[in-house]
C-alpha cells in the first residue's frame, strides 16, 4: 500500500507537473515582435531595424524603426504612431533615415526623410501609386525609389491620378489578357502598371523617370532588385529580357544611367537563363551577381560571379561550393564576401575571398539573413525553432554570436519549448536523408505518443531551423504531438542533385522519404502506430494527397494548400517549367502526368482529411482542393472543408491565422488524440 501511494503521488506530481507547462499557442505566437530590415549605419556604431507587433482584435499590424547600438548596449524607438515605418535607409552621412510610410493624409505609402538626432520626419515623394525600395545616391542629395505608373502616361502624373480615379469609380469589373503571365499570388497583373525607377530630390522633391520606356515588369513578382554605383552616375538593375506575353520569365542585369536619359544597357544577355542581384565593389570596379546556366531545369544552384566592369571578364567565387549563396555583400576591409546559404536544413553565415576560393562556415546554426558587415562584424537577423528573429553580430572571422535585441525574451519567458533534435535516416535509393524531431514540453519516452509528419512545400524548399509564423514546428508539437520534418529529395540545402533528382517523379521518392521517417520513428518505440497524422501545404499539401491515395497507415491527414490534379496546375498565376516538374504536358505526354497526379489514385483513399484552401491562392488555385473535398464526400470518407476567402496561399491575417491553427489542432485531436499515454 505505502509502495502504491508513492507511485500515485509521483504520477500525480507529473501530471501536475505537465499542466503547469506554459505551451506556446497560436494568440502568443500573433503577439510576438516580428523583426525585419536590418540596416547598418555608414560608420557602423548602429544599426535600423522595423519591429513590427499585431493587434490581434483589429488584425492589423504597426512596424516601427528601432536604433540599436552595435554593442546592444542601447535600444531606442526611432518611429512612433499608428502608421507602419518599413525599408530604413541610413544617408551617405548617418544623419537621416529614409523610410516608408502610409501616414494620415497618404492614399499609398511614400517616401519620408526623418533626422537620426530627433525631429519630425518630412514626406518628399506624392507618386500617385507609392513609393517603395529607396536607397540614397552617394552624394546625400537624392533618392533613388521605385513607384508603378501607366507608361503610356509618362511622367504625367495629373493624367496618371485622373485614370487611377477613373478606374476606381468604373463598374465594369473586366480582367483582360492575352499574356500568359497574368496574374501572381493574389493579385492580376491585367491593369497595366509597371514599377519604374525614380530619383527623388531631397530639398526639392523634383522626380524623374529613370526608366520612362520601360514597359515590361522587372521581375515576375512585381519587385525591383538594384544597385548604385558608388559614384552615383548609374545603377545597375534586374529585368525580364522579354515582356508580354511573357512566354519567358529570364532575367539579365541592365544597366541605367541617374541622368535620366532613359537608356538601359544589357550586360548579361550572352548568358540564356537568370543573372540577378548585383552588388557593386566599394571602388566600383566590380560587381558581385548570381547566376544560372540552365533553362531546363527547376533546383540548379546558383554561381556567385565577379565581374570587372571595364574588361568583362568574370570568374565564379565559390566554384567548388555545392550550395546556393545569396544575400551577398562585400568588405573591402578585409576583400572578402560574405553571405548565407541554405545549408542541411540551416541557413548559414559563410565567406569567401574577393579573389575566389575556398568558402568558410562562420555559423551553422538556426536560419540566419538580412546580412549586413561593418570593419570585422558581420551583423545579421538569426532566427531557430525555439526563438524568432533578434539582431546578433558576429567577428568576420567567426566565433561565438553575440545577441543584441530581446524584443521577445519577456513574451516567451514562461513559454516552455519542446527539446528538437537534428536526426538523419536512410530514404530513398540508400541515401542519408536529414530531419528534425520536434518532441512536445513534457516529453516522456515511456510513453506512447502521437506522431505528426510535417511535409513541406516547394518542392525545393526545406523545413528549416526556423520560428515560422505560418507553419511553426513548436506551435504544431505543443499540445502533445511528436512532430518530424522529414527533408525529403528535392529538398534545397543538400546539394544541387538531390534537389533536382525528383523532377519528372515529384510523388515517387519523397514518398519513399516519408515511409521510411515515420518507420524510423515507430523503431524509437514511443510513437503510437494507430495515433499517427501526416500533414502539408501547397507541394507538402500534394505530397499528403499522394500519400492519401497509396496508403492507409495515417489516422487522418490535414491539406492545406494542395495541388491535388495536377493537369488543373496549368491554371496557376506560374506555369513555366511545369513539363519539367511534371515529366511531360497534358497535350504531348498526359500519361506522365497523370502517373504522379494523387487524382489519379484516388480509388484507394480513405483517409479522414482536413481540406484547407484560400479562395485567393493563385498558385495553386483553390479548385484544387474543392476537387480534392467533393471526391472524399462522394466516396464518404470523412472530411471537412475550410475556405477562407479574404487569403492567398498563405493565411495571413492574425485573427484567421489563431483560427487556422485551432483547426488543425481540433482535426487532429479528432482523430489521434494528444499527450502521452
Amino acid at each position: 500500500m505505502r509502495a502504491l501511494l508513492t507511485l500515485l503521488i509521483v504520477c500525480f506530481s507529473f501530471n501536475a507537473q505537465s499542466q503547469d507547462i506554459e505551451r506556446l499557442t497560436a494568440e502568443k505566437l500573433w503577439n510576438l515582435y516580428r523583426v525585419s530590415s536590418l540596416q547598418v549605419s555608414p560608420d557602423g556604431s548602429q544599426c535600423a531595424l522595423v519591429a513590427t507587433k499585431y493587434n490581434i482584435s483589429t488584425n492589423k499590424g504597426n512596424g516601427d524603426i528601432y536604433l540599436v547600438s552595435s554593442d546592444g548596449s542601447k535600444i531606442q524607438q526611432f518611429t512612433t504612431g499608428n502608421s507602419t515605418e518599413g525599408s530604413p535607409e541610413w544617408s551617405p552621412d548617418g544623419k537621416h533615415l529614409a523610410f516608408v510610410a502610409k501616414r494620415e493624409g497618404d492614399e499609398r505609402s511614400q517616401l519620408y526623410v526623418m533626422p537620426v538626432d530627433g525631429g519630425e520626419a518630412t514626406r518628399i515623394t506624392e507618386l500617385p501609386l507609392g513609393a517603395s525600395n529607396p536607397k540614397w545616391l552617394p552624394d546625400g542629395k537624392g533618392i533613388v525609389c521605385i513607384s508603378k505608373v501607366l507608361p503610356e502616361y509618362g511622367a504625367n502624373f495629373d493624367s496618371l491620378k485622373a485614370e487611377i480615379a477613373r478606374r476606381k469609380e468604373s463598374k465594369v469589373s473586366a480582367m483582360i489578357t492575352e499574356d500568359r503571365l497574368y496574374r501572381y499570388w493574389d493579385h492580376y497583373l491585367t491593369d497595366g502598371y509597371i514599377p519604374h525607377i525614380f530619383t527623388v530630390n531631397v530639398e526639392s522633391k523634383e522626380v524623374t523617370d529613370l526608366t520612362p520606356n520601360m514597359k515590361r515588369l522587372f521581375s515576375y513578382h512585381g519587385g525591383v532588385d538594384y544597385d548604385i554605383s558608388p559614384d552615383g552616375s548609374y545603377l545597375i538593375a534586374t529585368a525580364l529580357t522579354e515582356g508580354p506575353p511573357y512566354h519567358n520569365l529570364y532575367t539579365d542585369l541592365y544597366k541605367i544611367p541617374t541622368d535620366g536619359s532613359g537608356t538601359m544597357e544589357n550586360l548579361t544577355e550572352d548568358n540564356p537563363s537568370d543573372d540577378f542581384q548585383a552588388r557593386f565593389s566599394e571602388d566600383g570596379k566590380y560587381i558581385l551577381y548570381g547566376k544560372l546556366l540552365r533553362t531546363d531545369r527547376n533546383a540548379e544552384r546558383t554561381r556567385l560571379m565577379k565581374r570587372d566592369l571595364e574588361s568583362n571578364e568574370e570568374i565564379e567565387l565559390c566554384r567548388d561550393f555545392d550550395r546556393s549563396p545569396r544575400e551577398w555583400v562585400y568588405s573591402e576591409i578585409d576583400r572578402t564576401v560574405y553571405f548565407t546559404a541554405a545549408d542541411r536544413a540551416k541557413t548559414s553565415l559563410f565567406s569567401v575571398p574577393f579573389s575566389g576560393g575556398a568558402v568558410t562556415q562562420l555559423y551553422h546554426d538556426g536560419t540566419n539573413g538580412s546580412i549586413d558587415v561593418h570593419g570585422d562584424r558581420v551583423f545579421y537577423l538569426h532566427q531557430s525553432f525555439n526563438a524568432p528573429n533578434e539582431l546578433y553580430s558576429i567577428s568576420t572571422s567567426g566565433g561565438n554570436p553575440v545577441q543584441l535585441t530581446r524584443f521577445n525574451d519577456t513574451l516567451l519567458a514562461d513559454v516552455t519549448m519542446g527539446k528538437v533534435e537534428d536526426v538523419t535516416f536512410t530514404g530513398a535509393r540508400g541515401d542519408k536523408v536529414q530531419m528534425y524531431v520536434i518532441y512536445p514540453p513534457g516529453f516522456d519516452a515511456s510513453k506512447k505518443w502521437p506522431l505528426l509528419v510535417l511535409i513541406h512545400g516547394g518542392p525545393h524548399g526545406t523545413f528549416s531551423d526556423s520560428f515560422h509564423p505560418r507553419w511553426n514546428g513548436q506551435l504544431f508539437a505543443a499540445p502533445g504531438y511528436v512532430a518530424i520534418t522529414p527533408n525529403f529529395h528535392g529538398s534545397t540545402g543538400f546539394g544541387e542533385e538531390f534537389a533536382e533528382c525528383i523532377n519528372g517523379a515529384h510523388a515517387e521518392m519523397p514518398f519513399v522519404d516519408v515511409m521510411a521517417a515515420t518507420d524510423h520513428m515507430l523503431a524509437k518505440g514511443y510513437i503510437d502506430s494507430s495515433r499517427m497524422a501526416a500533414a502539408g501545404g501547397s507541394y507538402g499539401g500534394y505530397l499528403s494527397a499522394w500519400v492519401g491515395g497509396q496508403t492507409d497507415r495515417y489516422a487522418c491527414i490535414i491539406n492545406h494548400a494542395g495541388v491535388y490534379n495536377l493537369m488543373a496546375q496549368f491554371g496557376s498565376d506560374i506555369t513555366h517549367h511545369r513539363d519539367i516538374s511534371y515529366g511531360g504536358t497534358p497535350w504531348e505526354d498526359p500519361d506522365a502526368v497523370l502517373r504522379w497526379s494523387p487524382s489519379h489514385h484516388a480509388k484507394n483513399y480513405t483517409t479522414p482529411t482536413l481540406v484547407i484552401h484560400g479562395e485567393k491562392d493563385y498558385r495553386v488555385p483553390y479548385g484544387q482542393g474543392l476537387e480534392l473535398y467533393g471526391m472524399l464526400k462522394a466516396k464518404k470518407v470523412p472530411a471537412r472543408l475550410i475556405i477562407y476567402p479574404d487569403e492567398n496561399h498563405w493565411i495571413l491575417s492574425a485573427q484567421n491565422s489563431i483560427h487556422w491553427y485551432g483547426e488543425y489542432h481540433k482535426w487532429l485531436d479528432q482523430w489521434i488524440g494528444v499527450g502521452g499515454k
